[in-house]
């Protein structure tokens, strides 16, 4: 059985991009029972970001109810908060200790927001060592990554070899599995759906709330109803395609090459099938927003079962570097 492991950022509720392109892909990933799966809520990386300890608190709720709305099996899956487990942290610092202050220097992502944000803290320097603690503390097989989070996977290799070769067996390599969907979600404004953006649409809101966002945000061209419309011109059509069957994403496209079928047609199919498509995720949602202590038992049970696996690793990785 091979264990996987995968962390997702606690930066507010996730957005429909995040959910066609990352969380119901690793939903289906996680609840096959040949996988033993580790999920985590990485509220300790947010630090480098937010302070506010409210928003901290209820941006890991948002997520937890959220992935378990999208099919998550916790029976299958053990979820977990970042913070919950304190043997991370530990085994963070001693991997720090272990690798070049030059080759974090070169982490990508470091550079990027080095230049971006306002709050360069050395936490947000040292993130690769800690993210490589999150999967090396679970002797985790497979970690799923998107192609710009291979460096710090490469990064978790590098640190666990180091140590390796010093002290023996002391870490599994962990490999990656490269997420195959890179297909671009395409927010209100047609650029890639991300909340740095402004351009998302969140499932969970109101039927009137998407339905405004939809309207309002969507920008359209002025070309008359009865006139013929390129399907593929439109963020409508390439949305709703992303949804809908072949059967009906051929049916508007053909509707709005035939002309006397609008934008506006076509919105309102749009809202229906976004309303029908995450049914069953809404309303899942809805409960756990007014049962959030469901939620909580979750991520405790969760939290134990990582926290014995966390702390086998780490007695290993103590009694290796002189600590037991």
């Amino acid at each position: 059985m091979a264990r996987i492991l995968t962390g997702v950022q606690s930066t507010g509720r996730p957005h429909l991009g995040n959910i066609l392109g990352a969380i119901l892909p690793a939903v289906e990933l996680a609840n096959k029972v040949e996988n033993d799966s580790f999920l985590f809520i990485a509220d300790l990386h947010s630090l480098t970001q937010i302070k506010d300890s409210k928003i901290l608190n209820e941006n890991s709720f948002q997520v937890a109810a959220t992935w378990l709305a999208c099919g998550l099996n916790p029976d299958l899956t053990t979820i977990y908060r970042q913070s919950d487990v304190p043997q991370c942290t530990e085994l963070a610092w001693y991997l720090n200790c272990y690798y070049p202050y030059q080759r974090l220097k070169l982490a990508h992502s470091f550079k990027d927001k080095a230049d971006r944000l306002e709050d360069v803290n050395a936490g947000l320097f040292s993130y690769p060592m800690l993210m490589a603690a999150d999967i090396l503390l679970y002797d985790a097989d497979f970690v799923p990554v998107g192609k710009d989070q291979l460096q710090h996977l490469e990064m978790t290799r590098d640190v666990a070899a180091r140590i390796n070769h010093k002290y023996g067996d002391v870490f599994i390599l962990p490999k990656e599995i490269i997420e195959k969907n890179n297909q671009l979600i395409p927010g209100t404004d047609g650029e890639k759906m991300s909340k740095s953006r402004n351009n998302t649409i969140d499932i969970f809101e109101s039927e009137k709330t998407i339905k405004n966002i939809i309207n309002k945000n969507i920008i359209t061209d002025n070309t008359p109803l009865e006139d013929s419309k390129d399907p593929n011109s439109s963020t409508v059509y390439r949305l709703f395609k992303l949804l809908a069957s072949k059967d009906r994403s051929g049916k508007m496209a053909d509707n709005l090459l035939a002309g006397g079928y609008g934008w506006g047609h076509a919105k309102k199919e749009l809202l229906e099938e976004i309303l029908y498509t995450f049914s069953e995720q809404r309303e899942k949602f809805t409960h756990y927003i007014n049962h959030p202590d469901e939620v909580e038992e979750i991520l405790q049970k969760g939290a134990l079962k990582a926290q014995k696996v966390a702390k086998k690793t780490l007695d290993r990785v103590r009694k290796n570097l002189g600590y037991n």
